[in-house]
């Protein structure tokens, strides 16, 4: 496999670097979603990067795409890293949903929802988990029943990310319950505005509520807004699930944290001498590298095979697994390092913290929970990969 980049890509990575030097928010840590006006400015930043054709860049152009090669992408996101650029009010839209659509929706759906992802109009939430289906998703239990020309839906999910701001739901729904669990799921696209919808915000440990619980009762759904056909939802929520384990490799948020803990350990001092200096603190910041460096090149192998129409088999749920415990390290790490700094919510001496790592430390902790949690990945990796027998 070829990991060097071409002289074009080259010199896309300079001009992307140059543009991102000129244009990027004055500010982009402020951009937190607990922070009033967060939204709207996230939204401004990713028309700005549509603009100037750093959107969804291997995405078809008749979809509002660049049209390029999936490397392209790839380069975007390490740039973005690098630079500290803050996230995209679509994440959830861009990162799954649109993948999705663009494999297993039909052309109608995709010239419907695909333009409103990419420009951030439809901000999308995800409706996967419920209270008695987490790990064990095929248990689901909220309902859709086909009446005439559109659904019914009825039943509850849990964990659904940003969903008090959300306009539209990607969820699964049991359309057939006498089917076994697996083949009588359905994949819908729910208004979040309809009558019957309810949703309930959920406090978290670190007092944000990027979560909720939303609730349906008699809310109608159009046929149109069915995904890939009827009792097919597994198959398409595993399209789902796959570009959400796959991009724990190749998105920025590990390189961005890893950026951080780099800079702020060249900041802080002990004793007169940058942290970065300390022996036990170096071997921590390389062993953390050599584990990125890793999964980074893991992630392009992925991203090799599905260019050569290779399945995926267990490599996104690999990707997914370290990612996961690489996020946990990397705060880890962080809060040793940094001590009392790490806890501090404003800045102190010029080092420009706020409490970033005890929040990272705590959503690491979800991460090895959400897309599947680590024992459920470790399984089906043994099982699907190394071919081990089931456990009993």
């Amino acid at each position: 496999m070829d990991l060097s980049f071409t002289p074009e890509q080259q010199r896309y990575r300079r001009t992307l670097r140059q543009w991102l030097a000129a244009n990027l928010p004055e500010h982009p840590e402020e951009q937190d979603t607990a922070r009033p006006g967060w939204l709207e400015a996230a939204k401004a930043w990713q028309r700005k990067l549509l603009e100037a054709g750093y959107l969804a860049v291997a995405w078809p152009r008749q979809y509002g795409g660049q049209g390029l090669a999936p490397i392209y992408q790839v380069i975007v996101n390490e740039e973005m890293a690098q630079a500290g650029a803050p996230r995209l009010a679509g994440e959830e839209g861009l990162l799954t949903l649109g993948p999705t659509l663009l494999a297993c929706g039909s052309e109608e759906q995709k010239r419907r929802y695909i333009p409103g992802i990419i420009s951030a109009e439809t901000i999308w939430t995800q409706g996967y988990s419920e209270p008695q289906a987490g790990s064990d998703l095929a248990s689901l239990t909220t309902r859709a029943e086909l009446a005439g020309d559109h659904f019914i839906v009825n039943g509850r999910k849990l964990w659904a990310s940003h969903a008090q701001i959300a306009d539209r739901m990607f969820a699964l729904v049991r359309t057939d319950p006498n089917r076994p669990k697996h083949q009588g799921i359905s994949y819908l696209l729910i208004d979040m505005r309809a009558p019957g919808v309810t949703v309930r915000p959920l406090v978290q440990i670190d007092g944000k509520r990027d979560f909720s619980e939303v609730t349906f009762r008699d809310v109608r759904v159009d046929k149109e807004d069915l995904v890939g056909g009827l009792n097919n939802g597994w198959k398409v929520a595993n399209s789902t699930l796959a570009n959400e384990r796959g991009n724990m490799g190749l998105n920025s948020a590990p390189l961005m944290a890893f950026a951080q803990l780099v800079q702020t350990a060249r900041n802080i001092k002990r004793q007169n001498r940058a942290l970065i200096e300390n022996p036990y603190f170096r071997h921590r910041i390389a062993q953390l590298q050599i584990e990125l460096e890793a999964l980074r090149l893991h992630s392009y192998r992925q991203l090799t095979n599905s260019i050569r129409g290779r399945t995926a088999g267990v490599d996104s749920m690999v990707t997914k697994l370290v990612g996961s415990q690489l996020a946990y390290e990397l705060a880890s790490a962080a809060m040793e390092m940094f001590g009392d700094y790490a806890m501090a919510e404003r800045d102190e001496h010029d080092i420009h913290l706020r409490g970033q790592w005890a929040q990272h430390l705590m959503t690491s902790i979800a991460f090895q929970i959400a897309g599947g949690t680590s024992q459920i990945q470790k399984n089906i990796i043994a099982q699907r990969g190394l071919r081990m027998p089931r456990e009993r």
